[in-house]
């Protein structure tokens, strides 16, 4: 795994961690730092990373996204453009 796609990956855990809390968070968190953040750090990926990823994050499919760099990318179903 790249230094890159280490980044991504602990920003989409910190997403799935934050958006697991919400509802029982008072206040409620903002969830847009976190996609700011992931758009940021998903431009970052170097030339040659697997087209599923590059996919995923291009679709906002993070809970795809993180599946695929922790390994479980035989997890992911069949979205609505035919691809895992």
């Amino acid at each position: 795994m790249t230094e890159a796609e280490q980044n991504l990956l602990t920003a989409l855990d910190e997403l799935d961690h934050t958006a697991r809390a919400m509802p029982t968070a008072n206040p409620k968190p903002s969830l847009l730092p976190l996609f700011e953040r992931i758009d940021a750090l998903a431009k970052l990926l170097p030339d040659g990373t697997d087209p599923a990823l590059t996919h995923y994050v291009q679709r906002k499919s993070y809970e795809k996204a993180r599946l695929f760099l922790l390994g479980r990318e035989s997890e992911n179903r069949a979205g609505t453009c035919g691809t895992s």
